[in-house]
């Protein structure tokens, strides 16, 4: 009966958002001076225009999907994307609840985690 959860996050400058997630391999499907809505594969993203938002208090996130952990770590980490501060990527990694999974803050310091199941053993 779901099909789709899409977040709605917060983004300082809609530009420089939408700049961003294209790197990360997204396409926009809209956009305006206060709203911007970008889709890769089933992934689907809005950002709202807050111009206030101080990325190092953003407390704004959500969890991704992917198919294949290893190669979208390999993929973002061909960006060049600093491991610190803010945006930065956080390289994929076994974690002990059973998830492999990295992590990502976007220029709004919204966290993207991505993780797949671990194979049981």
């Amino acid at each position: 009966m779901l099909e789709k959860l899409s977040p709605i996050l917060p983004a300082r400058d809609i530009a420089e958002t939408q700049a961003f997630w294209q790197r990360l391999g997204f396409h926009t499907v809209y956009i305006d001076a206060d709203y911007l809505l970008m889709k890769r594969e089933g992934a689907e993203v809005h950002f709202f225009h807050h111009a206030d938002l101080d990325p190092f208090k953003c407390d704004h996130g959500a969890y991704l999907r992917p198919s294949d952990i290893n190669a979208l770590d390999a993929e973002w980490a061909a960006l060049g994307l600093p491991q610190t501060g803010i945006p930065r990527l956080e390289r994929a990694a076994d974690k002990p609840w059973g998830m492999r999974e990295l992590a990502l803050l976007d220029p709004g310091g919204n966290l993207i985690r991505a993780g797949q199941e671990l194979p049981l053993g």
